[in-house]
């Protein structure tokens, strides 16, 4: 009974922390109530006023005397560990909405492509570009088509912020897209590190289901230090980023076609197509199911990071025009 009660309180204090996150300014517990009431949660005035001690002395909020409460950075840390379990399965509603947004067509090189934005420094610009042109050369990414920006312009959802330079790398979400335009069923299954080990076969050694994370997963890759893509550039031994993928088995065949139209196009996403019901990568398939490895779109830039360069990724940041991508080697 008691834990109940400990549980019923947790609840609400969560509740009043998202709506003073929702706020730039202190709120009252008048005004709290009130947005309570709009996410169907009835709490009287003293009541909020009550769990509004509790989170004072936690430290999660901070008192500016009648003008009311504001978050504090402790409390924001809380809120952002209580939803996380809400939030699991995000990446993968990401990636199948930027992929029913995908409008590239490999016939006519026109359309809407999902990409990745990556910030850097302007006087790093130079020093990046030619780290990205290594793994790029090596066929280590999605493509060697990019998009540029500088300062307040916009790649897919970012704007671009004062000293910074923005690189916008295609994301393999856009096969995705296009074998959905043909009807063609695709399950995102999982991202990982992909091991090369010449002559020994290529295996994952890190893999993260998109259906049980809140967090990109080649973005927790990079930043844990788990990559070596410029080595593998180099040798051809090392650790890339990659996805998994699986496609029924009757469509083996039109894809292999379109994968070949988009190679055409200068985009190389696909690393592995498996054959029916065959292990790929040392990853078990399903029954008349096909496997599928992807290049992993943030290689490049995990290239970049390796080198000591900072990088703040965006992945899957939205879609451009195909027509603003450009060679690397024309920048």
């Amino acid at each position: 009974m008691v834990q109940g009660s400990a549980s019923d309180t947790e609840r609400k204090i969560i509740a009043i922390l998202k709506v003073l996150n929702e706020s730039s300014e202190p709120l009252g517990s008048i005004t709290i109530a009130r947005e309570l009431e709009r996410h169907g949660i009835f709490l009287s005035e003293r009541t909020v006023r009550y769990h509004l001690r509790i989170t004072d002395e936690r430290g999660y909020t901070q008192s500016f005397a009648r003008d009311g409460r504001m978050l504090t950075q402790q409390g924001l840390e809380e809120l952002k560990i209580a939803l996380a379990p809400e939030h699991v399965g995000f990446v993968l509603e990401k990636l199948e909405t930027l992929a029913f947004q995908t409008t590239f067509d490999p016939k006519k090189r026109t359309g809407l492509v999902p990409i990745n934005t990556s910030l850097i420094d302007e006087d790093k610009f130079k020093e990046s570009l030619a780290v990205m042109s290594e793994v790029l050369e090596a066929g280590l990414g999605v493509s060697k088509l990019i998009a540029v920006a500088c300062e307040g312009d916009k790649l897919g959802s970012v704007v671009v912020p004062p000293g910074k330079i923005g690189i916008g790398t295609i994301c393999s979400v856009v096969v995705n897209g296009v074998l959905s335009k043909l009807g063609i069923p695709i399950e995102s299954k999982f991202g990982g590190v992909l091991e090369l080990r010449k002559p020994r076969p290529e295996r994952f050694v890190a893999i993260i289901y998109y259906s049980g994370t809140s967090l990109d997963p080649s973005e927790q890759y990079i930043r844990a230090g788990m990559t070596s893509v410029r080595e593998t550039a180099g040798t051809g031994k090392g650790r890339i980023l990659a996805n998994f993928r699986e496609i029924p088995a009757p469509a083996r065949t039109l894809v292999s076609e379109k994968i070949a139209q988009m190679k055409e196009c200068g985009i190389s996403g696909v690393y592995r197509l498996g054959n029916t019901s065959e292990s790929i990568c040392q990853m078990p398939v399903g029954l008349n199911r096909v496997g599928m490895v992807f290049l992993g779109g943030l290689n490049p830039m995990a290239a970049v990071t390796e080198s000591g360069i900072e990088v703040d990724n965006n992945s899957e940041s939205g879609l451009i025009e195909f027509s603003r991508l450009v060679h690397y080697q024309k920048v």
